[in-house]
């Protein structure tokens, strides 16, 4: 995913702290969900002996006009159980054509936002990243809430102990969002997605560290592979920069701290909710809320305002356009996300976010003309293979340990 997906935030390969709390929240609805299905089922003994008793004389009285109606039906070579298939087949053509749905959704909006912040960042030649990270959460801001006050959605209320619960989160998500601009501005969409798989080997082993989570060997030789294509892909990379190279590092690190500490903050941030409850609209809406004074503060610090007060990019309309379409993508990736994990699986949604780096990395080569070598576009292509891999055996393990 994308740096703004789930919550406009997690990056392309982080661990999906969103998506590990829907897995925790079902297994635990559906083991309470048995227990209130058994004890809302309890018979009762008598009332059935008595209700049998009458349910038999009912069905013997109807069962001469059953037996008629079978006839008719089957003089009009209608069938009950012809009609049972043909709705049923129905409803799983509407719940493909569903999941589909979503699934493109999800993969266009996600690919675009990158390929957006690119043509931002490179073809515009604009240099406030600080400024466009702003502006972008204050898109998602007021479109989330103008969602609330029409009644579209409901958000848990920002209050005092939940902002200070969440604050620290807050500061790695702006750091996160801000590294990820100013390496995109220098490296390659392809190389991006290649080098954001680090940020799975630094979250594996901070889980050992933080959680004392273990992993299989099918994951560490994914890890490995990752390791590899992203040392190779930079050695071969022939558009290489030290700067975009480096605030890479820091953003794959930013990245695995932001998934870590929203591990251990989503409980306590769940009980000072007033619903005991943090969903990704309540979350997108206090991430994005919270960082706008922080960005404007670190758009004093980084003296952004100067270049804003000189640059002719502000007085051209189509650039505005670009820029607000890039905040409407990236709260599109956090609607599209839930909405296709809610009509598949954890296990497809997955690995339809590895397989969707693949087109997106032959995009970005394409759409922003970079040279590359054959070696380099094998390490790329490595990198992505890895990530698949990986995301395939992070399922199998997960399976493994909660059975």
């Amino acid at each position: 995913m994308n740096p703004r997906s789930l919550p406009v935030a997690a990056s392309l390969d982080a661990p999906d702290p969103v998506l590990e709390r829907v897995l925790i929240e079902d297994t635990n609805n559906s083991s309470q969900g048995g227990e209130r299905n058994f004890l809302a089922h309890q018979p009762i003994l008598l009332d059935q002996i008595s209700k049998s008793f009458r349910g038999e004389v009912v069905n013997r009285s109807f069962s001469m006009k059953a037996a008629n109606r079978n006839d008719e039906d089957l003089e009009n070579g209608i069938l009950e159980k012809d009609i049972e298939k043909s709705v049923h087949s129905n409803k799983v053509v509407t719940v493909h054509n569903k999941a589909l749905l979503s699934g493109v959704a999800y993969c266009i909006s996600s690919c675009s936002m990158i390929l957006v912040n690119k043509y931002v960042l490179s073809s515009y030649g604009f240099n406030g990243g600080i400024s466009l990270m702003v502006y972008q959460n204050f898109v998602s801001v007021v479109v989330v809430s103008s969602l609330r006050v029409f009644g579209i959605i409901s958000t848990e209320p920002l209050t005092w102990r939940l902002v200070r619960v969440w604050l620290p989160v807050n500061v790695i998500f702006v750091g996160m969002l801000i590294t990820s601009m100013f390496s995109l501005k220098y490296i390659n969409v392809a190389m991006v997605t290649v080098l954001k798989n680090v940020t799975n080997v630094i979250t594996a082993v901070g889980e050992m560290y933080l959680f004392n989570k273990t992993h299989d060997n099918k994951v560490w030789t994914a890890l490995f592979l990752m390791i590899i294509s992203a040392v190779t892909g930079g050695i071969t990379d022939l558009s290489f920069h030290a700067i975009g190279y480096t605030w890479q590092i820091i953003n794959c690190f930013l990245t695995a701290s932001y998934s870590l500490t929203l591990r251990r903050v989503m409980d306590t941030a769940k009980q000072v909710t007033k619903s005991g409850n943090l969903d990704e609209f309540s979350m997108v809406l206090l991430n994005n809320t919270l960082s706008l004074p922080l960005g404007i503060l670190l758009i004093l610090l980084f003296n952004e305002m100067d270049y804003l007060s000189r640059t002719p990019l502000l007085l051209l309309p189509t650039f505005w356009l670009v820029t607000t379409f890039s905040g409407l993508l990236g709260l599109a990736i956090s609607f599209t996300s839930m909405w296709f994990l809610h009509q598949t699986s954890a296990t497809t949604y997955s690995l339809v976010g590895s397989l969707n780096k693949i087109p997106l990395s032959v995009a970005g080569i394409f759409l922003f003309h970079v040279s590359t070598s054959l070696e380099n576009s094998a390490s790329i292509l490595f990198g992505l293979l890895a990530g698949v891999f990986f995301a395939r055996a992070k399922m199998q393990d997960k399976s493994q340990t909660r059975s």
